[in-house]
């Protein structure tokens, strides 16, 4: 059961499919490195063929009635064109943009889950909110009705507090349906049932500017790293589509065996007919294209298409992520403020409430005045647990914006080793073994249908917490 934030995050850390199935895909990516060495590495093949003679051609009579030949083959690639130096250097920088796309999907995942706790935090608030509501309008409406059998108020008054307390009812169910909502995205997220769920900690690390926190995002932000690795592999594909113009060098050798098995036999031959032969074979290989039909140029003009694109998706990301940060600032100092006003507009409402009341007592105000002042309290109340909420999100997603939302940032690996992609790449990359193969997959994220369905209970129904926050 996840109390903390620091609890949500390593759930979803640790077991969110979408995250599992990232780093999955990315070891995919790594695999790119030693499928394109392998081009440039010697190669072996052998066969062995036997054959039976059943009839003979009438030019070949004395021909063997069964053969068995046995070949070995060894080619040694010298010189490509620097097709496959290039395309190996491709795919590292295809492995360096992958990293940076976990990273994102890591940090995206993390936002998601800040959100949902926030929600589910807001939410217990909200419906602990309008649970007092209701029964503060309930002792109304049983204080009106009670006084209008006295007549000392009319019918009117108490229609007035029936008509509340059933909008605040209508408040309650809303606000509880929202809850088990958020309460459902929390588990989808994490793997864990929230319970009790603590105030988060301080955000580590907020820009004290807007210039600061987008001059982060443009040295971290794994978008635009992702980018610029791309477009560099794309340069190195230019060279790759380019080589096939250049000559191709390999030397090779080669055995081949055979042996009739004892079935080769000339009648009338004076000498013994070898039964079988060995041969050997090495040579040099020069392939030297003259002309493939504009081939060659129209992969490179791809290629070059294809780089330029890289390019501009550079900026184009850049300008994105520069929006990004502008407006999670924009919103994270506007929550800020906002909690500050929402503040004062509580303690304000809560004066006027307390004075209505008052004055109610020596006639000076009616019913609905009372009504009113409480509606207006618990809006304001409302109002500041969502400006709350939204200043943290807000602050979160400017840090993830910023690249610096992640878990190595967030200090995860306190409670545990945390999943660097470097190792599989490093282990996998010089590999040169046919024969090596991985354990088969298994499921790393759990699953959560035996989780409870969520439900609506808060911890505190009463308002002595909810309004106060210390969030």
């Amino acid at each position: 059961m996840a109390d903390t934030l620091r609890d949500a995050l390593n759930g979803a850390y640790r077991t969110n499919p979408n995250l599992q199935a990232a780093r999955a895909q990315q070891r995919a990516i790594d695999e790119t490195v030693p499928l394109e060495k392998a081009a440039g590495r010697p190669s072996a093949t052998a066969g062995v063929s036997y054959v039976e003679f059943v009839k003979a051609s009438n030019s070949s009579q004395n021909g063997p009635d069964r053969s068995l030949g046995v070949n070995l083959d060894l080619g040694v690639p010298i010189y490509s064109g620097g097709a496959v130096k290039n395309a190996v250097r491709a795919a590292e920088r295809r492995v360096e943009a992958g990293q940076a796309d976990l990273r994102a999907t890591e940090s995206a995942i993390f936002s998601q889950t800040v959100a949902a706790y926030m929600d589910v935090i807001r939410g217990e608030a909200l419906v602990g909110l309008n649970a007092n509501q209701v029964e503060v309008l309930r002792v109304n409406t049983q204080a009106t009705s009670d006084r209008f059998e006295i007549g000392d108020l009319t019918r009117t008054d108490v229609a007035q507090s029936q008509s509340r307390l059933a909008l605040a009812q209508g408040d309650l169910r809303s606000a509880q349906a929202n809850l088990i909502a958020a309460r459902e995205d929390y588990i989808r997220l994490t793997g864990l049932a929230p319970d009790e769920l603590q105030p988060p900690p301080p955000l580590p690390g907020l820009p004290a500017s807007v210039e600061d926190a987008v001059a982060t995002a443009l040295d971290n932000n794994p978008d635009i790293i992702a980018a610029q690795e791309r477009a560099q592999a794309s340069g190195f594909d230019i060279d790759v589509a380019g080589a096939s113009r250049l000559p191709r060098v390999s030397v090779f050798t080669g055995s081949d065996y055979s042996n009739t098995l004892g079935s080769l036999d000339i009648p009338g031959s004076p000498v013994s007919v070898s039964q079988s032969g060995l041969g050997v074979q090495a040579g040099v290989q020069v392939s030297v294209p003259l002309f493939q039909g504009g081939r060659p140029a129209a992969l490179q003009r791809q290629a070059q298409a294809r780089s330029a694109a890289a390019l501009e998706t550079i900026i184009a990301v850049e300008r994105d992520v520069i929006a990004q940060v502008r407006s999670a600032y924009s919103s994270w100092q506007a929550a800020t403020q906002i909690i500050i006003s929402t503040q004062s507009a509580v303690d304000a409402a809560a004066l006027s409430l307390e004075g209505v009341r008052a004055e109610n007592t020596v006639g000076n105000r009616t019913i609905l005045d009372i009504l009113n002042a409480e509606q207006e309290l618990v809006i304001a109340r409302s109002q500041l647990v969502t400006a709350r909420r939204n200043a943290y999100v807000a602050g979160f997603t400017l840090l993830a914006a910023m690249g610096r939302a992640e878990a190595r940032d967030l200090g995860l690996g306190d409670d545990g080793p945390l999943y660097d992609p470097q190792v599989n790449y490093e282990r996998v990359r010089d590999k040169w073994w046919d024969w090596d193969r991985e354990p088969d997959p298994v499921v790393q994220s759990t699953r959560t249908v035996d989780i409870p369905a969520a439900d609506a209970e808060t911890p505190v129904n009463d308002d002595s917490g909810v309004a106060s926050g210390a969030y």
